[in-house]
C-alpha cells in the first residue's frame, strides 16, 4: 500500500456544533469530497460528529435534522452516559467553573471526542474568516500540534455572516437562539457557566427563565458567582432585573474551551 493511499483512507471528522459556521464548513468538505471522487480520486470517509451536552435548546434538534438532509448523511451524536445534562453534572460533582476551567467542557465535549477520534483523523473545524476565529484557529494548532486540522471557512475567506446567508439560501432556518441575540447555540437550556457577562445572563433569564432559575439555584448552592459587574463577582440572580441584554456574548465551546475558561477566570 502506498503512502498516498494511506493518507486517502484517513477519516475526515467534521465537528458539528449545531451552529451556522460548522454546518457550512461540513457542507464544503462533503462537496469537495464529492468532486474529488467524481474526478477519480480515492474516496475518503467523512464523519460528521456532534457532542451533545443534554443541555441544548430544543430547536437544535430540528436544525441538526435539517442539516443531515442538506449533508446527505447522518450526524454521529456523542454523549457522556454518566450525566444527564449540565445541571446533573454540576450538582453531582459539586463544581461548575473556576480557576480550573469549566467541568462541563471536559465531560461533555473533550472526553467524548478523545474516546471517538483516531490518531490518523483529519479534524475539520468551523472557524470563520473573522479575526477572532482566525486567532482561535491559530491557537488551536499551537496547542495541539499533533492534530491534523482543516479550516475550510478560513481558507476560503468565509465569515460568520456569510455562513448565515448561505444557510438562508439553502432554505435552512438557523437555530432560533441566533434571533434571541445569542452568538451561538451552545447549552442554552442551562446557560454557559463560562460566561461572566451580565448581558449574557440577563438575556438568558429573558428567554429561558426556568433554566436560568435552576442554574441560579445550583450556583447559589455551590457558592459560584458566575457573573462579573464592575470587576466584582456576583451571583447571576443578583443581576438587576433591568440589566440590558443587547450584547449577549458567550465563550466558544471547542477544543480550546479549557484554556479559554482559565483565561476568563484570571
Amino acid at each position: 500500500m502506498t503512502e498516498a493511499l494511506k493518507v486517502d483512507q484517513r477519516r475526515l471528522v467534521c465537528w458539528f456544533s449545531c451552529g451556522a459556521a460548522s454546518a457550512v464548513a461540513t457542507k464544503l468538505i462533503i462537496q469537495a469530497q464529492t468532486r474529488a471522487e467524481n474526478s477519480g480520486n480515492s474516496p475518503r470517509e467523512i464523519v460528521v460528529a456532534y457532542c451533545d451536552t443534554g443541555s441544548e435548546d430544543e430547536d437544535n434538534s430540528r436544525f441538526l435534522s435539517d442539516c443531515e438532509r442538506w449533508f446527505g448523511q447522518s450526524v454521529v451524536r456523542l454523549q457522556n452516559d454518566k450525566y444527564r445534562d449540565t445541571w446533573d453534572l454540576w450538582e453531582r460533582r459539586g463544581y461548575m467553573a473556576g480557576i480550573n476551567g469549566a467541568i462541563c467542557t471536559g465531560e461533555f465535549k473533550f472526553a467524548p471526542r478523545l474516546d471517538f477520534q483516531r490518531p490518523s483523523d483529519i479534524h475539520v473545524f468551523g472557524y470563520t474568516a473573522d479575526k477572532a476565529d482566525i486567532k482561535r484557529a491559530e491557537r488551536l494548532r499551537e496547542t495541539y500540534p499533533e492534530m491534523s486540522i482543516v479550516t475550510p471557512l478560513i481558507d476560503q475567506g468565509i465569515t460568520k455572516d456569510i455562513c448565515r446567508v448561505s444557510l438562508k439560501i439553502a432554505g435552512i432556518a438557523e437555530p432560533r437562539t441566533y434571533a434571541m441575540g445569542f452568538p451561538n447555540a451552545n447549552c442554552l437550556k442551562s446557560g454557559c457557566c463560562k460566561s461572566t457577562s451580565p448581558d449574557y445572563w440577563a438575556n438568558h433569564r429573558k428567554w429561558f427563565p426556568e433554566g436560568f432559575a435552576e442554574t441560579a439555584r445550583i450556583a447559589r448552592k455551590l457558592g459560584v458567582r458566575l457573573a462579573r459587574i464592575k470587576g466584582e463577582r456576583v451571583f447571576i440572580d443578583d443581576i438587576p432585573s433591568d440589566w440590558p441584554t443587547q450584547n449577549a456574548e458567550a465563550p466558544p465551546c471547542d477544543f480550546l474551551c479549557q484554556i479559554i475558561s482559565e483565561d476568563l477566570a484570571a
